[in-house]
């Protein structure tokens, strides 16, 4: 039996690589929306991120998301992320 690859992404702010499914994807939609993707498969452009507090908390101070994502990311985003983890 064949082996399936395995899709790998890097984190945008520990610059690690990571299996997908262990990262979750923030999305500027093509209307200019930003969301959290839990599906991985929204249309737009995405950034990962790995789902831990000081990650998301590097992530707003470094505006990490802004850059990757080139715009502005909302505070409720971040919020959105930390819920995510409870």
């Amino acid at each position: 039996m064949k082996m399936r690859k395995i899709p790998m992404r890097t984190c945008v702010v520990t610059h690690e690589r990571f299996e997908k499914k262990e990262l979750i994807r923030i999305v500027r939609t093509p209307e200019g929306e930003i969301i959290v993707d839990e599906t991985g498969k929204q249309n737009g452009k995405g950034a990962y991120l790995k789902l831990d507090h000081e990650v998301i908390e590097k992530a707003k101070k470094s505006k990490a998301l802004d850059r990757a994502l080139e715009v502005t990311i909302p505070e409720e985003i971040y919020d959105n992320l930390e819920n995510l983890l409870n």
